[in-house]
């Protein structure tokens, strides 16, 4: 796997330098290559230092952190098909900015709307981690998480139905779609510490992840505290997740699918695929959002939109791989 990892790694750079290059007006490497080292033309450190890095930048944290979460969720709950939204952390996180926008607090400061999220994704976290220590069974934790989503889903709708004019609706609308369009290097700072904090916390619990492939009886059998694993994966998703919300609301479906892709070349071990699901959900948005860039429309599409578009029949596939394995 080093040698794939190696790839990948540098997969991600070109992506990043090739986000830099593409847009409505391409821009020569070496121009780039200037700007990112603080030279050249004043407007092309604008484009590349003020524009275009951030936003990559954005893209692939988003990415990175739904990866991760993903690649954790679905050792710790032994399903292919878990991802941050699964426990609905993804969804309280949405319905908190989205509550922002509709009463107005939005308006205040640029900062109120992603702290909401991140405040959000807090409450989310705490429901599922009380509900953790409460329950001994993995299942009964998705089916919480499975009404908890389909509350605040309910919510943010109910918001949109009573939205006190059309621009608070448009606002709530574009959220809801996923975009890291106008991100911003105070943006990036702002959710960094929840980031950091959300990858160190599930790169400390990874062993546990491992131990978790032997069933939940030989695991505890062998030392694995079964609630603190639970509540140390939940918290770390809460965090990553919440922050990966806060900078480009919506995206669904990457969490699930690059976990999926990296587990064979890991011999299926999810403390191994935590970082190759990271780095790979992360190249895998910042080309999305290269491709939204240059789409001919007459609007800009939403990353989160291209994500679902890809992601949902990889889904499908997914789910029906498995169906048939257990047939």
């Amino acid at each position: 796997m080093r040698g794939g990892f190696a790839a990948l790694t540098a997969a991600c750079a070109v992506a990043l330098f090739a986000a830099c290059l593409l847009g409505s007006t391409p821009m020569e490497a070496e121009r780039v290559l200037a700007a990112l080292l603080g030279f050249g033309d004043a407007s092309d450190r604008l484009v590349v230092l003020q524009i275009r890095l951030p936003r990559a930048l954005a893209a692939f944290a988003v990415g990175a952190a739904l990866g991760a979460s993903g690649a954790a969720l679905q050792g710790l709950l032994r399903n292919p098909l878990a991802e941050p939204g699964v426990l609905g952390i993804s969804a309280v996180a949405s319905l908190g900015a989205t509550g922002a926008l509709y009463w107005g607090f939005a308006a205040v400061s640029a900062w109120i709307m992603p702290a909401a999220a991140i405040a959000g994704a807090f409450a989310g976290t705490a429901l599922i981690a009380l509900a953790a220590l409460r329950t001994a069974s993995a299942v009964t934790l998705i089916l919480i998480g499975v009404g908890l989503a389909s509350f605040a889903g309910a919510a943010m709708n109910l918001m949109m139905n009573l939205a006190p004019n059309p621009f608070s609706l448009a606002d709530m609308i574009n959220w809801m779609l996923g975009s890291v369009e106008n991100r911003s290097f105070p943006d990036l700072a702002f959710a960094a510490p929840f980031l950091i904090a959300g990858f160190g916390v599930l790169f400390a619990s990874r062993r546990g992840l491992s131990a978790l492939t032997l069933g939940e009886e030989a695991a505890s059998g062998v030392g694995l505290n079964l609630r603190r694993q639970r509540i140390a994966v939940v918290l770390g998703t809460g965090l990553a997740t919440g922050a990966a919300v806060s900078l480009a609301g919506v995206i669904g479906f990457v969490g699930i699918v690059a976990p999926h892709i990296v587990r064979p070349m890991v011999d299926h071990d999810p403390a191994r695929s935590l970082l190759p699901s990271a780095l790979l959900a992360g190249l895998i948005l910042v080309l999305a959002d290269i491709g939204v860039r240059l789409v001919p429309t007459v609007s800009e599409l939403k990353l989160g939109v291209v994500a679902a578009l890809v992601g949902a029949p990889a889904f499908i596939w997914i789910a029906m791989q498995r169906r048939t394995v257990h047939d």
